[in-house]
């Protein structure tokens, strides 16, 4: 592909002129990247003025992939658009839904290509959802919000039971407005509410102009995010900078031992990408991304594709970044990793971050919900992914089983001097024990914890389970089992197989989590955690239970009343939430660069 420009001094008003315009691409190279004709006419705007089709007349030699091609390009160009503005809509119950013969009921949200499906529950005249979504938004678009109510029965037969539009453009912005639509073809409504505010911090640039490369824009943006600024605008939580400088070392994806590579950048569900370079392994990009944060615990990935013309794009290679271990200001050459993000792949790519953050506002925002995920591509049941959980859940499981244990053994007395010990302890403790002395036993554990590591005999990393790799012919059995159509012929049993999968992921990254936020995994959680368990000791300490008792109830009971449109939340498993499970950790970890001990290349080694 190429680009070319017109010079609009040039053009005479209200007169067509056609012009023969050659394109050109510095990153190509192929001299002659074709020409394109255009017909223009400059005219004066007046009025409300349409937007004038395209000429029907086409060049009869143009064939349906060169178009398709143009579709995609178009689409891509589309994507890295820049938002301005946020919708965020609080879907909070519904009155008079029909439910028919469904057992359950959901919602579907669609702004543009940007999809949310919220929590499903049973069905019920009144369902109360209360859940929070965030949609980007452009004020040149004139998109229309698309909410749809769908039931479901118990053989995951789905049905349209209604749907409302609304004309984000028709809203006034800066401000909360609460709307009760009604549902199309019934007597039902949904009551939300809906706020479009502007949104700054996202660019594209070169790293002539990056944003932190000026001293007065750097103070400036620095001193947004100061701790004396903490209370103003909570969900502006800090600016992300990346400067995406090179790629070196990549797999070839075309025959001609070339690749067509581009970097995507994702951090939550904000997405940018570069341009392409074609016909190179070590692409040098030399583009800055900045991303607001809305998550300090967020982890940014970026993804390198080879552009594959009509087809879609070739998987390269890939990272993950959490934002907390960023190293500002460093040039940082990560490994990049399959699918997966579990074995290394071919190639590196050269990144320059920088990250600013209030650390009071991102505290905050950790006991609260975190930021749903776009609609993306189904869970697909996978062998490996199952003997995953299966071995996570019983790592767990014996870890409980060995302490139920070891209190039996002290009751039966096989060890007489652990039983004597246990006995005078468990005495002391009961004889002694207040409230308060719980959340400071917990404190204390992560005081042992933390000695542990600071004196080099455990690691942070200790505990990162050994993740299981598949071989070439757990591979090729997957493969055989998808073309034979296994799964097609026994779909029932697939919804409940790829379930259990899903309830053995959770319970394991539950209990995971819990380790790893004692184990120091991520320091600012850790401190985080060990500040709260100081107040409530100090509080237990200080106050009777049952006026804390009191206090909680009253609270609980009050809320709807103080804030009809709250949203419930569960504080300490918003907070675990953000604590990475073992399997995250090995996702999340950098691998070095040419590394001997990675697993790829040891496999490669004894071919």
């Amino acid at each position: 592909m190429g680009s070319a420009f017109v010079v609009l001094r040039n053009l005479e008003l209200n007169r067509t002129t056609e012009q023969i315009l050659k394109l050109e691409d510095p990153n190509s190279l192929e001299d002659d990247m074709g020409e394109i004709v255009l017909n223009l006419s400059l005219t004066v705007k007046q009025g409300d003025f349409k937007r004038t089709r395209w000429s029907n007349r086409k060049k009869q030699t143009s064939s349906k992939s060169s178009l398709i091609r143009n579709v995609r390009l178009s689409e891509s160009m589309r994507k890295n658009e820049i938002w301005n503005g946020i919708v965020t809509i609080t879907l909070l119950e519904g009155k008079n839904i029909p439910g028919g013969g469904m057992t359950q009921i959901f919602v579907l949200l669609k702004l543009g290509d940007q999809k949310y499906k919220s929590k499903t529950l049973c069905k019920s005249a009144n369902p109360q959802w209360r859940e929070q979504f965030d949609f980007h938004y452009f004020s040149d678009r004139k998109d229309m919000l698309d909410i749809e109510v769908w039931g479901e029965d118990n053989k995951k037969r789905e049905e349209l039971l209604g749907m409302c539009k609304v004309d984000i453009t028709a809203l006034p912005s800066k401000q909360t407005n609460v709307l009760e639509l009604p549902v199309e073809k019934h007597l039902g409504s949904l009551l939300m509410l809906i706020a479009v505010t502007p949104c700054s911090g996202v660019s594209i640039s070169d790293l002539c102009v990056c944003p932190l490369g000026d001293p007065c824009e750097r103070k400036q943006i620095s001193q947004r995010y100061c701790i004396k600024n903490s209370l103003q605008d909570m969900k502006d939580i800090g600016f992300l900078q990346v400067k995406v400088l090179k790629a070196v070392d990549l797999l070839a994806a075309d025959f001609s031992g070339k690749s067509d590579p581009f970097c995507v950048l994702e951090l939550g569900n904000d997405r940018l990408q570069t341009h392409t370079i074609y016909k190179n392994l070590n692409p040098e990009w030399n583009k800055v991304f900045t991303f607001p944060i809305k998550d300090i615990h967020d982890v940014l990935e970026v993804t390198v594709f080879d552009e594959d013309g009509d087809k879609p794009p070739d998987f390269l290679g890939k990272v993950a970044i959490p934002l907390l271990s960023i190293r500002n200001g460093q040039q940082c050459c990560y490994t990049l990793k399959n699918k997966d993000l579990e074995l290394a792949s071919k190639g590196v790519v050269c990144l320059e971050l920088d990250v600013l953050f209030n650390p009071v506002k991102a505290s905050i925002r950790t006991f609260k919900p975190r930021e749903k995920r776009f609609i993306g591509d189904n869970r697909k049941f996978s062998k490996k992914i199952l003997s995953r959980n299966v071995d996570r859940v019983k790592k767990i499981t014996m870890a409980i089983w060995n302490t139920i244990q070891f209190l039996r053994s002290c009751f039966l007395w096989e060890s007489t001097l652990r039983s004597v010990v246990a006995f005078v302890v468990f005495l002391v403790t009961i004889w002694h024990i207040e409230l308060y002395m719980v959340p400071l036993a917990l404190l204390l554990l992560f005081v042992y914890n933390f000695s542990l590591i600071t004196t080099g005999k455990v690691s942070s990393a200790q505990d990162t389970q050994e993740t299981t790799y598949l071989d070439e012919d757990e591979d090729e059995d997957d493969k055989e089992s998808e073309k034979k159509g296994l799964i097609e012929r026994i779909h029932m049993v697939q919804d409940i197989v790829i379930t259990v999968q899903n309830i053995l992921e959770e319970i394991a990254s539950f209990g995971e989590r819990i380790k790893n936020a004692f184990n120091w995994t991520v320091p600012f959680l850790s401190v985080l955690a060990c500040l709260v368990l100081t107040a409530v000791t100090v509080i237990l300490y200080f106050i009777p239970l049952r006026y804390i008792v009191l206090i909680w109830g009253i609270n609980k009971f009050t809320k709807k009343l103080r804030n009809p449109y709250a949203i419930d939340n569960n504080e300490l498993l918003d907070f675990l939430s953000r604590v990475p499970s073992d399997v995250q950790k090995v996702q999340r970890a950098e691998l070095k660069p040419y590394s001997s001990s990675s697993p790829l290349r040891k496999k490669r080694s004894t071919l």
